[in-house]
């Protein structure tokens, strides 16, 4: 189904979270050049995957969107709307008085008055986006309707029974046919563009080699501040303290234990471990669709 026969243009209404499975946030393109005040930029995990959804329902690509941790959610629409999803792949279907039908995944579809979209359990990735004609409404801080989980700022998660207005914001024209030329997750071994960091010197001179030679394994302690790799430790050539400096997403940042975590948008803004190497920024939509358990590779 298209975009194109929709009805009259910016329908307000809201969505009822009937159901918000394990984590239900509202995201946009974040808090961005804020880190002098101690303040992460935040947004969208996957930003690639939102502003799809985004495009596919005629939003700006900075409209706030809903990123789902796993699915097993049930969200209810009180008016008529056209929504999208991408990001993490798994069974999508729209629950109707005339009975339930599959959604598409990556494509815009329409929902009626007292539809629900049922967004089930991620077969692969971790995070589903929902992207609504109109965009998610709210409240903002600092300029963001992005709720960041280190320091609690922006809308609190959102939980059973939960409504949110939607349809306010500036629309575009939504094309007849779109097709979004982003693809799934990746399933098995993942592979990160990675930079030297700005404390290689503080590992012995075989640890970048180390840690680009062979494959990592996601553990279960990932979430938006970071994702903890377990594999073989990277050995320090110092093992003296070093004063907090500033750090940013895609950060591999190593504690004395020796194992690599990959910083992503949540992370704090300063860190004292030393930073052996930075993954790509244009990678990092990789990294925040890992599983746990999932291999991963450094190039």
């Amino acid at each position: 189904m298209t975009a194109g026969a929709e009805g009259p243009a910016g329908t307000a209404g809201f969505l009822l979270v009937e159901r918000a499975g394990p984590l239900l946030l509202v995201q946009d393109a974040g808090r961005p050049g804020r880190a002098a005040l101690g303040v992460p930029t935040s947004g969208a995990l996957d930003p690639v995957a939102a502003a799809g959804a985004n495009r596919l329902v005629g939003n700006a690509p900075s409209a706030a969107v809903l990123e789902l941790l796993l699915g097993n959610a049930l969200l209810r629409a009180s008016a008529p709307i056209w929504v999208a999803v991408t990001g993490a792949v798994g069974a999508l279907e729209v629950r109707s008085p005339a009975g339930p039908r599959p959604a598409p995944w990556s494509a815009a579809f329409r929902l009626d008055a007292g539809d629900a979209l049922a967004v089930g359990p991620a077969e692969y990735g971790v995070r589903y986006y929902v992207a609504v004609r109109g965009g998610i409404g709210g409240p903002a801080v600092l300029g963001s309707r992005s709720f960041d989980t280190l320091s609690a700022l922006g809308p609190a998660p959102l939980i059973d029974g939960d409504s949110l207005p939607v349809g306010g914001d500036e629309i575009r024209p939504v094309p007849v046919l779109d097709v979004l030329p982003a693809s799934a997750p990746p399933q098995g071994e993942v592979t990160l563009r990675v930079l030297p960091g700005p404390r290689l010197d503080w590992f012995a001179p075989a640890a970048w080699d180390a840690l680009r030679a062979a494959p990592w394994t996601v553990t279960a302690e990932a979430d938006r501040v970071g994702v903890r790799l377990s594999g073989t430790p990277l050995v320090r050539a110092r093992d003296d303290e070093l004063p907090s400096e500033g750090v940013v997403a895609g950060a591999l940042q190593v504690p004395p234990s020796g194992l690599p975590i990959i910083f992503l948008a949540d992370h704090p803004v300063t860190g004292g471990y030393p930073v052996v190497g930075v993954v790509r920024r244009a990678d990092l939509r990789l990294a925040a669709q890992l599983r746990p358990g999932q291999a991963v590779r450094f190039r």
